[in-house]
């Protein structure tokens, strides 16, 4: 079981957003653990496709030793800049699925990186952004870094989702989920 369950239960977003065998789905900054990334594999099975992607070269090679070790044949690590629209070679309108998890406090342009999110994701597909809560204490980044749910779905609006859910995890993040708005 990856880490981190403990703080985001994977199983609870992914009823949600009806995760089933012969997706294909992809982790927006996946980071070391891959904690989407491997728990969704299995949910997506051998017909589905799970794409790792992150802009550190050495966090993908350790998804990609973890996805041979532990014989997860549908994982497909992915070296791309979130917040670079048209970087990730992965084809349009493809995904059923996209996730951002605590990574939109990270990032310096989110615009751009719901924009590459927007290219990739089908319609009426989902996008899930789960990130920390502005109420803490001591967890999570810097009170300046977090994301304002409020512009975060303003910017999702303007890069063609709509709000359809906010699903509560816990006391330390928030989690939206959007459906592709149809043209």
């Amino acid at each position: 079981m990856p880490v981190g369950i403990a703080l985001i239960d994977p199983g609870k977003i992914f009823e949600k957003v009806s995760i089933t065998n012969g997706m294909r789905v992809a982790d927006f900054g996946c980071g070391r653990t891959g904690h989407i990334t491997f728990s969704v594999s299995p949910l997506v099975g051998e017909r589905g496709v799970v794409y790792a992607l992150d802009i550190m070269k050495d966090v993908l090679e350790s998804i990609t030793s973890q996805s041979k070790s532990g014989g997860y044949g549908n994982i497909h690590p992915v070296w791309t800049d979130l917040e670079k629209v048209g970087a990730a070679p992965i084809p349009e309108g493809s995904l059923d699925a996209g996730f951002f998890i605590n990574v939109m406090f990270m990032l310096k342009n989110r615009s751009d990186a719901l924009r590459e999110a927007s290219r990739l994701i089908k319609m009426d597909g989902y996008l899930v952004v789960v990130d920390w809560e502005k109420k803490l204490g001591p967890l999570g980044p810097m009170p300046e870094q977090m994301v304002s749910k409020d512009d975060l779905v303003g910017q999702a609006e303007k890069e063609g989702f709509l709000l359809a859910e906010e699903v509560p995890l816990n006391v330390y993040h928030f989690c939206e989920i959007f459906r592709k708005k149809k043209v």
